[in-house]
């Protein structure tokens, strides 16, 4: 097994490690991005109207994505990726995993909750409903850049609420080891 490892800065999100896993027997193949500058733990949000919709936003693989008014929260897991979109492309990307939502759920009650959530969305992209965007990352490498967004520090509480993608021990479970 080969790996190849290469560190760059890119715009938004600071220092990254590309590393890639091949495998010259089999072919398997992959790679990572992960984010090597830590700041501070931030808590981004945007009221969302059609006047906001190219807000740039930048997603870390640690934050996570709620629109609390629709009961949509996207956190991050270990095959979790970072990106950089907008307002638009975050709500296409939520209308995408609620499409993929019902294709898995058949029940009567779910495919109904399902379509109403798809009509909501589509209400917030014509700019006939305003919801909320939230976006938290405990690393602090996500941000949405608006003049309107509003950010603050996280709490200590808030933090430890949060998923963040990657196994990690505090020191008290260590010692307790």
């Amino acid at each position: 097994m080969d790996a190849i490892t290469r560190t760059e800065k890119v715009p938004y999100f600071g220092e990254i490690m590309e590393s890639t896993l091949l495998c010259s027997s089999c072919g398997y193949k992959h790679s990572d991005v992960i984010c090597l500058d830590q700041k501070d733990p931030v808590r981004y949000s945007i009221e969302i109207d059609s006047t906001k919709l190219s807000a740039r936003l930048v997603k870390s693989q640690s934050a996570t994505l709620s629109i609390p008014e629709l009961g949509l929260k996207v956190e991050p897991g270990p095959k979790s990726l970072g990106y950089v979109s907008n307002v638009e492309g975050v709500i296409d990307r939520f209308q995408k995993a609620v499409k993929t939502a019902m294709n898995l759920f058949e029940d009567d009650e779910s495919q109904k909750n399902a379509k109403i959530i798809l009509e909501e969305l589509q209400k917030v992209r014509k700019g006939e409903k305003k919801v909320e965007l939230i976006l938290e990352d405990p690393f602090g490498q996500s941000s949405i850049m608006h003049q309107e967004a509003s950010h603050r520090k996280l709490e200590e509480d808030e933090i430890k609420n949060l998923k963040t993608g990657f196994f990690t021990l505090s020191p008290d479970e260590i010692d307790s080891s």
